[in-house]
């Protein structure tokens, strides 16, 4: 039952926005937010942009401050081309992983998408963003904007020094090689905040000497006989094989000159940013639905939104977390919302009002009445392959109608291997959880050998992962691009992991 609505208590009664009604209703969702739901966030930046602007966010990664690249303007071509012919709607927030945390609100939204929005990104997301382990230990809130604005000022300056199109040159192999440019295990030791800071500072200082020094007819293209021998320890403190390409390349190719390898560290910092938005997208929304979800039905509760507004709130809820049936022609595989949403929702029932079976799948938390802690707890400590290990419940299973077939290329038919029994569920929630492991979708290639005092030549191996063999179009694209980086020969060997 919701509480009495009264004008007085209404944090807005038509769909008009103002500045000082986002404002009453940010407070009134932060309220719910850290009051009830004890979230621990950021601070909030909110900005109003126009369809065309969160286009442009779209194209540059919905990063505020982002280099120039031909590849941006092609998104947004296509991008704008699709929504003005309507095969394509646009977010309704965009939110930046940064502190403070900036979510972009379209100013086409009603008062009550506005609210929606709100609550979705500034404390659903960026509550996510700020306790989430992996986003802890990979990213660096605090000093990403500081960064991106050192990198489209370093990268513009090259441009206009040694040309637009041997700038993109190395931006267009860079970017091929994006998906190998991150660490995915081993990591080197992670700056302090003023460590980071003071190497941003020299760089952009030796920068400033290098190419706005008035007497110098050429910017200094050689590394000092200091900067070398930095390199070459860290070279030599590398251990093969060695995950993370773009790193290899960057501190160890004999071709590539000082304003180059600096080009390829800001292309790999940028990919090693988004590592963990790929890794948690079923939580990271998930999280996020279900705050707003919580909250918006909260307010109405409290008498502070109106009946229309918990209507047009839900419409659009439902549409965010729809799932089509495997043969709709709208499928195009699972929902992270609606697949994150109905798992965290389940959490609750199970922490409130368990099934017998629920007690033998999470004994932890059956009946634990402390739905809060438990949905906390998930959402820092896991990932969506290992959310999906832990939390996906039978009931879920069913609702989403689950099971699991079996594919064998020389059979005319399949197998269903798994339906919905005690043996099923397990199988289905193990192979399930498997689907959002990076490295089923991402190629692993490392770097096995390199003869430095010799011919030079590279060596890196790709091992398949379940008999996958790269699809040659794109593998010998991807190698121009590896060996445009390392200026010599490059030998890619393939082996079964």
């Amino acid at each position: 039952m919701s509480a009495i609505a009264n004008s007085d208590n209404l944090l807005y009664k038509d769909s008009d926005w103002t500045f000082d009604l986002l404002q009453r209703a940010l407070e009134a969702c932060e309220d719910i937010a850290l009051n009830d739901l004890g979230l621990n966030v950021y601070r909030n930046q909110i900005e109003i942009i126009t369809s065309e602007q969160m286009l442009d966010a779209y194209s540059s990664h919905g990063m505020p401050l982002m280099y120039r690249h031909w590849s941006f303007g092609k998104h947004f071509a296509r991008d704008q081309n699709m929504y003005q012919k309507g095969f394509t709607g646009l977010a309704y927030e965009i939110v930046i992983n940064s502190d403070p945390c900036i979510a972009y609100l379209m100013e086409e939204n009603s008062m009550t998408m506005q609210t929606l929005v709100m609550a979705h990104a500034c404390f659903g997301h960026n509550h996510f963003f700020k306790n989430n382990y992996l986003f802890r230990q990979w990213t660096d809130a605090e000093s990403i904007l500081t960064y991106l604005d050192f990198a489209k000022k370093y990268i513009a300056k090259c441009e206009d020094e040694f040309g637009t199109d041997e700038v993109e040159e190395i931006l267009d192999a860079a970017h091929a090689l994006m998906d190998q440019g991150v660490f995915r295990y081993n990591r080197p030791p992670k700056l302090s905040e003023s460590e980071r800071l003071e190497k941003i500072q020299a760089r952009a200082e030796h920068e400033r000497e290098t190419f706005n020094d008035i007497w110098r007819t050429l910017p200094q293209q050689s590394e000092s006989e200091t900067e070398s021998e930095e390199r070459q320890t860290e070279v030599r403190n590398i251990k093969l094989p060695e995950e993370n390409l773009l790193y290899f390349i960057e501190k160890a190719s004999p071709a590539l000159r000082p304003w180059q390898r600096e080009i390829i560290r800001i292309v790999r910092n940028i990919s090693q940013y988004f590592y963990p938005q790929k890794q948690t997208q079923v939580m990271n929304e998930g999280c996020a639905t279900f705050t707003h979800h919580y909250i918006m039905n909260e307010l109405h509760r409290r008498g502070q939104i109106t009946d229309g507004a918990i209507m047009e709130f839900l419409h659009s809820h439902s549409s965010v977390v729809f799932q089509p049936d495997f043969d709709d022609q709208r499928y195009s595989g699972i929902n992270p919302y609606a697949l994150g949403f109905a798992m965290m929702e389940d959490i609750v029932r199970i922490c409130t009002d368990p099934k017998e079976e629920d007690k033998d799948w999470f004994p932890a938390i059956a009946g634990s009445g402390d739905w809060r802690s438990a949905l906390k707890d998930a959402w820092a400590n896991f990932r969506d392959e290992s959310f999906i290990l832990q939390y996906l419940s039978p009931t879920v299973m069913r609702h989403f109608h689950m099971f699991a077939l079996g594919d064998d290329a020389a059979k005319s038919y399949y197998n269903v291997d798994a339906i919905h029994d005690e043996r099923g569920f397990r199988q289905i929630r193990d192979q399930l959880s498997r689907m959002y492991d990076l490295g089923a979708r991402e190629p692993n290639i490392q770097v096995t050998g390199v003869d430095l005092s010799g011919d030079r030549t590279l060596h890196i191996q790709y091992a398949s992962y379940n008999g996958r063999k790269l699809d040659k179009k794109t593998r010998d694209a991807v190698m121009t691009y590896v060996k445009r980086l390392w200026g010599y020969d490059v030998k890619l060997d393939e082996a079964e992991a």
